[in-house]
């Protein structure tokens, strides 16, 4: 069995720390982990894990997050997965920092990657984990805060919700995105 995992953020040292880039951070902590290295790609960054009988293909996409969909569907089609074992990892504002929420599908809910991909596989029938970044902005600055960098609070709680991420992209693959998402939606 074959997934790709997305982790949605954008190229750059410029934005190597910021809240938008939190999937691909989460992928990079699951990479260092196992010991598996990103190769520079088309359209993305990609490494092969594996993991009881399950052979992940985590994917940081390069054409930027407004443009995510080119590499989730190149490489969908490329390594013949099916959009039933495709899992977005993204940023989201709605949620408190620390949380995480599995969807099995869902509305981009404003979130321009979530959109580019939709559009692009023409469906909107794909699982997302949506990981909280918070909204501590004030009105017309939302955009300055997604491309700004963690601070030191919320650097505090960053391990805690990388780990539970790198959980629940295991579970989704193992057991399922309803058993997963009733075993992690539940907690914080």
């Amino acid at each position: 069995m074959k997934y790709l995992i997305a982790g949605l953020g954008n190229p750059g040292k410029e934005y190597e720390n910021t809240r938008h880039n939190i999937g691909f951070k989460i992928l990079d902590a699951l990479a260092e982990a196992s010991n598996i290295v990103f190769s520079d790609e088309r359209y993305g960054w990609i490494t092969e894990y594996k993991f009881k009988g399950r052979t992940f293909i985590l994917l940081k996409p390069t054409t930027f997050m407004n443009l995510s969909g080119k590499a989730v569907n190149y490489w969908l089609q490329k390594e013949s997965i099916p959009i039933e074992n495709l899992l977005v990892v993204v940023d989201d504002l709605a949620l408190p920092l620390g949380s995480v929420r599995l969807r099995a599908k869902g509305s981009d809910a404003g979130h321009n990657g979530l959109k580019n991909i939709a559009l692009m596989l023409g469906s909107q029938d794909y699982a997302r984990l949506r990981v909280g970044i918070g909204d501590n902005f004030r009105q017309g600055q939302q955009i300055d805060y997604v491309l700004g960098e963690w601070d030191k609070q919320e650097k505090l709680e960053l391990p805690a919700m990388i780990d539970t991420s790198v959980e629940i992209i295991k579970s989704f693959a193992t057991i399922g995105v309803d058993q997963t998402m009733t075993f992690f939606n539940k907690r914080k």
